[in-house]
C-alpha cells in the first residue's frame, strides 16, 4: 500500500460575512485557489490530476450542482479530470483529504487535489415547494447555518438546537465557565494577531482580485475577521443565545468565506511531477455523538485515531482544533487531558479569530498544520473538528 502526502497548498484569505468576498461566487473563490495551486509547480501537467475531491456544507446556492466540477472547469484545469463535492458539515474540507488519502493509499488514484469552498455571505434563502395543490403557505429557510427543513421524527428524538445552542448545552454538561471561555478566546486573538504581523499566515494565502463597480480590482490578501478585543470587553458582551448563558459572539468562531486547495500525491507522483511533500497523511477516524454536544465529537474522534494509530496525546507535537465555540474547544482539550492554555493547540490562532467559512476550514486546517510542522521541525499533527448533527473528525499528518 502506497503512501500518501499532501504536497503544494494554498487558501484564500478568510473573509467576514458581507466582507471582501461576499461579491464573489465559490465556484468562481474555488476555481481561483485551484489555479494558483497548480501554478505552483511548474512541472506539473495538469492533465495528470486525476480528480477533484472538494468539501461544501451549504450546496443550497451557487455552490448547487457539484461545486467541484464547476471549479475545475472555471479554473480552465482539463476537461477530463473529475470532481465531486463531499459533505460533512463543518468537517467537509478535512473529509475531502481522508478521502484523497485513502483513493491513493488503494491503488486508485495518484494525484488529487481536493479542498473546500463556502460563501456564507452568499447563501440564499430558499422556499419549500408547496405540499397541497393551490397552497397559499410559505416558508422560507436561511441557508447560511443550521437546521432547515426539519424532520419532526428526527426533532422529536434527538431536538434541533441551534448551533450556539449546542455550544450552551456543552458548557452546561462539561462545566465550562463563561471567564474560561473569554479567556481562551482571548488567546486565540492574540495568537492570530501575532501570525499575521510576523507573516507567518501569509505562507499559506493567496491573494483574491476582487472586482469592483467602475474601479480597478481590490487585491485582498489579509484575514480580515479578527478583531482583538480586551477581557473586559469580552466579559460585557451579551449571551443572547440563553438567559444567564455563557456563549457570546467573542467567544463563538464567525460566519465567514473562503476557499483552499491542496493536492493529495502518491510517491510515485511526487517523483514524476516534481511536487514537494510536506506531510504524510497517516489517518483519519470520524465518531458520532449525541446533536444536542456536537462539540464534544472532535474527543472521540480524536481518541479513536489515536487507538488505531498507536500513538498517545502526549507523542502529538501540534493540534490544530477547530474552534467552533470556546466552550467546545475547552471541553475537547479537558476530555484529552490538555491544559487550557496549551501552546501547542492552535499556536496561530483559531475559528475564533480567523473565521470559520464552513467546508474550507478543515482544509485549513490541514494545510496550515503542515506548514507549521515544517516551520518548527516538528514530527506529528493532529487535526480535529466538531460537526453538526453530532459528529467530530480527526486526521494525523507527519512530517517527511
Amino acid at each position: 500500500m502506497t503512501e500518501a502526502y499532501l504536497c503544494e497548498g494554498l487558501r484564500t484569505p478568510i473573509g467576514r460575512y458581507g466582507g471582501a468576498l461576499s461579491s464573489v461566487r465559490p465556484d468562481d473563490l474555488l476555481a481561483g485557489v485551484m489555479q494558483d495551486v497548480v501554478a505552483k509547480v511548474p512541472s506539473l501537467d495538469p492533465a495528470a490530476i486525476e480528480d477533484a475531491i472538494i468539501g461544501c456544507a451549504n450546496q443550497a446556492g451557487e455552490d448547487n450542482r457539484d461545486v467541484a466540477r464547476m471549479s475545475v472547469l472555471l479554473a480552465g484545469l482539463p476537461v477530463a479530470i473529475g470532481g465531486v463535492t463531499v459533505n460533512r458539515l463543518c468537517g467537509s474540507g478535512l473529509d475531502a483529504i481522508g478521502m484523497a488519502a485513502r483513493a491513493i493509499r488503494a491503488g486508485e488514484a495518484d494525484l488529487i487535489m481536493a479542498g473546500g469552498v463556502e460563501s456564507m455571505s452568499r447563501a440564499p434563502l430558499v422556499m419549500p415547494k408547496a405540499d397541497a395543490a393551490f397552497s397559499r403557505r410559505a416558508e422560507i429557510y436561511d441557508t447560511t447555518i443550521g437546521w432547515r427543513f426539519v424532520n419532526k421524527a428526527l426533532h422529536k428524538q434527538f431536538g434541533t438546537d441551534s448551533m450556539p445552542e449546542t455550544a450552551e448545552n456543552v458548557a452546561a454538561d462539561f462545566n465550562i465557565s463563561r471567564a474560561d471561555q473569554d479567556a481562551f478566546a482571548h488567546r486565540s486573538q492574540m495568537r492570530a494577531a501575532a501570525a499575521i504581523a510576523s507573516g507567518r499566515m501569509a505562507q499559506e494565502i493567496t491573494p483574491v482580485s476582487v472586482p469592483q463597480r467602475r474601479k480597478d480590482p481590490i487585491i485582498f490578501d489579509t484575514d480580515e475577521h479578527p478583531r482583538l478585543s480586551p477581557l473586559d470587553k469580552l466579559a460585557a458582551l451579551p449571551t443572547p443565545f440563553r438567559e444567564d448563558g455563557s456563549v457570546t459572539a467573542g467567544n463563538a468562531s464567525g460566519v465567514n468565506d473562503g476557499a483552499a486547495a491542496v493536492l493529495v500525491a502518491s510517491a510515485q507522483a511526487v517523483k514524476s511531477h516534481g511536487l514537494t511533500p510536506i506531510a504524510r497523511i497517516s489517518g483519519s477516524a470520524v465518531a458520532g455523538v449525541s446533536p444536542r454536544i456536537m462539540g464534544i465529537g472532535p474527543a472521540p474522534a480524536s481518541q479513536k485515531l489515536m487507538a488505531r494509530l498507536g500513538v498517545s496525546i502526549g507523542e502529538i507535537d501540534l493540534i490544530e482544533l477547530n474552534e467552533a465555540f470556546a466552550a467546545q474547544g475547552l471541553a475537547v482539550m479537558r476530555e484529552l487531558g490538555l491544559p487550557d492554555d496549551a501552546g501547542h493547540v492552535n499556536p496561530n490562532g483559531g475559528a475564533i479569530a480567523l473565521g470559520h467559512p464552513l467546508g474550507m476550514s478543515g482544509t485549513r486546517l490541514a494545510l496550515t498544520a503542515a506548514i507549521e510542522m515544517n516551520n518548527q521541525q516538528m514530527k506529528r499533527a493532529m487535526c480535529t473538528m466538531c460537526i453538526g448533527v453530532g459528529q467530530g473528525i480527526a486526521m494525523m499528518l507527519e512530517s517527511i
